[in-house]
């Protein structure tokens, strides 16, 4: 067995309270992105690229949908007989929010490492959004003799890590005694002797941890350079497979610099907006600068600029919505909006 070989680890027991109001009924990890796929697809990606056959799960909040998603792991490679996808939800939610830490959640399910036989882990948040390839990083870890690396971005940190699997065992069980919720205070903490080493990566990344940041990287995929870094032939972004016919456009259908997904009826004018999947916009709506989640329904005659409408949601005919690049007005899963309540 090689000792490059790497164990996943995604945590997905953040809470982001900025996030909300798409998170009150899923995970962040199971936010949708960019037209057909989730937050965590990118992440578990770009870990099956770099050839990583065990990766690990730990969501704690709402992470029914999450399962959903990901199911056995079939879409990914990872429904395997030997190593594959593993969840591991916290069994103990009376634990506050801003206390959550990961070492007390991977210390609930500590025979998942100690069986584990790669030499190394890498450790990743589940809502950083990049194609990286993990196997680069290790090599780098491995000739520089670190202990724990860390992946940045022009100066800041997206929460991916690379060690040992015997020093993470180390962490997990010492975390009580050190004070350490995550190997996030293990780097930031600098009266210990463990050499911290930064991986400078030079591809497009993006941190969801907002609706205002949510919004601006979904705008930004409409941009062809950055979409073909994030979207790559040679490592792809793997995704929940559904099968859905192509997406009708009737004879008055206008569509500018869009993401239109499959399944979707189009009827109205759409310009720099992403639509996902099984989507119908009624006849003389307008759709400027949104984003438009699965199955939702756009009436006749509607304006909609700048706005995020969540799953499920429908708008009445005639409904008017505005809100800015910064505070982009946001419509929650399965919500009826109707002429009453046009802004």
């Amino acid at each position: 067995m090689s000792n490059k070989w790497m164990l996943g680890v995604i945590d997905a027991t953040m809470y982001i309270e900025p996030l909300q109001p798409l998170t009150l009924h899923r995970s962040v990890a199971a936010v949708p992105f960019a037209g057909r796929y989730r937050l965590i697809d990118f992440v578990l990606s770009s870990m099956v690229n770099s050839g990583i056959e065990s990766v690990a799960i730990f969501p704690k909040y709402q992470y029914r949908s999450l399962i959903d998603h990901l199911g056995s792991g079939k879409n990914w490679d990872l429904n395997r007989k030997r190593d594959g996808l593993f969840f591991f939800p916290s069994p103990d939610l009376s634990i506050p929010k801003p206390h959550v830490g990961a070492f007390a959640h991977f210390e609930q399910h500590i025979d998942y490492f100690l069986r584990s036989k790669q030499k190394y882990a890498v450790i990743c948040n589940s809502y950083t959004i990049c194609n990286i390839d993990y196997e680069a990083v290790l090599e780098r870890h491995i000739a520089n003799e670190c202990d724990i690396t860390e992946v940045r971005h022009q100066g800041r940190s997206l929460e991916m890590f690379v060690l040992e699997t015997s020093l993470l065992l180390d962490l997990i069980a010492n975390h009580r005694q050190t004070g350490y919720y995550s190997i996030v205070d293990v780097v930031r903490d600098h009266r210990h002797s463990l050499k911290i080493c930064d991986y400078e990566y030079d591809g497009y990344a993006a941190v969801i941890d907002s609706i205002e940041s949510y919004f601006r990287h979904s705008m930004e995929l409409l941009n062809r350079d950055i979409w073909q870094q994030l979207f790559m032939k040679s490592r792809p972004v793997y995704t929940k497979v559904k099968d859905e016919p192509p997406t009708k456009y009737t004879e008055k259908a206008v569509v500018k610099n869009s993401m239109i997904a499959n399944g979707c009826i189009v009827e109205g004018h759409i310009e720099n907006s992403i639509i996902f999947r099984s989507v119908k916009i009624g006849k003389g709506a307008v759709i400027k600068n949104s984003i438009i989640m699965q199955k939702s329904q756009i009436g006749e005659q509607c304006y909609l600029d700048s706005v995020i409408v969540d799953k499920d949601a429908k708008i009445e005919n005639g409904v008017s919505l505005r809100g800015t690049e910064r505070h982009p007005f946001v419509i929650r899963k399965g919500i009826v909006q109707g002429e009453l309540m046009n802004q």
